[in-house]
């Protein structure tokens, strides 16, 4: 699997997003400061509320295009065996009841699955509790993540 080609996918993914943010942030300002929507008395509440929502959309637009400038620095690299599982690195994990799944491991905000041919892959950040446990792992280690009031073994497969 290219994980270049990965990459250009979690952008234009992070891209479309940051798109429809945008737009979403823009609708939710001009919704609270139009004039139909100043309030007539304490009781009306509509331009304040619209307010509240433009100014999260806004940040959910700064967080979004901080999320598209960490990942387009990410330069995938082959996998160094005296590195191990570092950013950037696509690995095969496997769980004890036998299920196998690829994750592409990458800097926090993009958690998304895509599809690369006839494989699903998990993007996932470096702040996860799962990526956090991959840094520095190699094939043949297993890993271990509470989950709930049990924990989850995962053996690493393969990183590329």
């Amino acid at each position: 699997m290219d994980k270049n080609l990965l990459l250009q996918d979690v952008l234009a993914h992070l891209q479309a997003d940051l798109e429809q943010a945008t737009l979403a942030a823009l609708s939710a300002h001009e919704t609270a400061t139009h004039e139909e929507n100043v309030a007539e008395n304490k009781y009306d509440t509509l331009g304040l509320e619209a307010a509240y929502l433009a100014s999260g959309q806004a940040r959910r637009v700064e967080e979004l295009r901080q999320t598209l400038i960490t990942w387009r620095q990410l330069r995938p690299r082959p996998f160094d065996e005296t590195q191990g599982i570092e950013l950037g690195a696509l690995v095969q994990l496997a769980a004890e009841n036998g299920h196998e799944q690829w994750l592409f491991l990458g800097p926090p905000g993009a958690s998304m699955k895509l599809q690369l041919a006839d494989q699903c892959i998990q993007v996932l950040g470096n702040t996860a509790p799962l990526g956090k446990l991959l840094l520095g792992k190699k094939p043949g280690d297993e890993i271990s993540l509470p989950v709930g009031s049990r924990q989850q073994v995962f053996e690493v497969l393969a990183a590329t």
